[in-house]
């Protein structure tokens, strides 16, 4: 009989808090809400979903898309769905999806906030009962929050089985380009944030990084190149965690 293989350490804690956070859903469900924050705009109030998805630029600027790599409980749905198909992701030309939802998304919500002379109330709550997902009540001819949670859920989970691994992160979030702006910002300037630095010298090209990443980035062509940055890695520290000779390593540091 096979043997499980365990986690290193710090893999365990971070599945463990993307399983928290995933368990956590459907309490937190309408901080991530791409709707609710659209009809906070028409009205000039800034609610939970604006804060929340500024927090996520503003943390970008210093630990970039770490919230994806521990947090995120679309990114735990999708690495405990994993087995069902672990095969790569097709990134890459097909990254640019997402910012086609997002681009006029964001857009809109500019044109709502606009029209409503610009924002001029801060309600975290505003028509979000409580705080808690859950404890809404259900208005007519709107959805049940559990609809719209099961919605989430099955497109996430079933772009990563169709697709491979964390599909739904490159191609749908409309979280990640909010992150990825703010590490480019940081990029630009170079102040001291979390990165992965690496010491090529000491890869010896066996390419279990690569093969271990959840992102399926070309880790390994990152590595010899001498910089691990790339939009879409989430910082999950997995390259670091399995690599046999220690090439990489986290830095809080200044530079790109």
């Amino acid at each position: 009989m096979a043997k499980i293989k365990q986690l290193p350490r710090r893999q365990r804690i971070r599945k463990a808090l993307l399983f928290v956070s995933l368990l956590f859903f459907p309490v937190t469900l309408y901080y991530f809400s791409p709707v609710m924050i659209l009809e906070s705009a028409s009205q000039g109030i800034v609610n939970a979903s604006f804060i929340v998805f500024s927090l996520m630029f503003v943390a970008a600027l210093f630990v970039g898309r770490l919230w994806c790599g521990w947090a995120c409980p679309a990114g735990g749905l999708q690495e405990f769905g994993s087995p069902i198909n672990d095969k790569p992701t097709r990134g890459g030309k097909f990254d640019w999806i997402k910012w086609a939802i997002w681009i006029p998304w964001i857009g809109l919500i500019a044109v709502l906030a606009i029209q409503a002379g610009g924002y001029h109330t801060v309600d975290p709550f505003h028509n979000f009962v409580g705080g808690v997902t859950l404890a809404q009540p259900v208005e007519p001819g709107a959805p049940p929050w559990y609809m719209i949670y099961y919605i989430i859920i099955l497109l996430f989970l079933g772009l990563a089985v169709a697709f491979g691994r964390r599909a739904g992160c490159h191609y749908i979030c409309w979280m990640a380009p909010f992150m990825i702006i703010g590490r480019r910002i940081r990029n630009l300037f170079r102040w001291p944030a979390l990165r992965i630095k690496v010491d090529a010298d000491k890869c010896t090209d066996c390419l279990t990084c690569t093969r271990e990443c959840p992102m399926s980035l070309d880790v390994h062509a990152m590595v010899r190149k001498g910089s691990m940055e790339n939009n879409e890695c989430i910082l999950c520290g997995t390259c670091i965690d399995v690599c046999p000779q220690h090439v990489k390593r986290y830095s809080f540091s200044a530079g790109k």
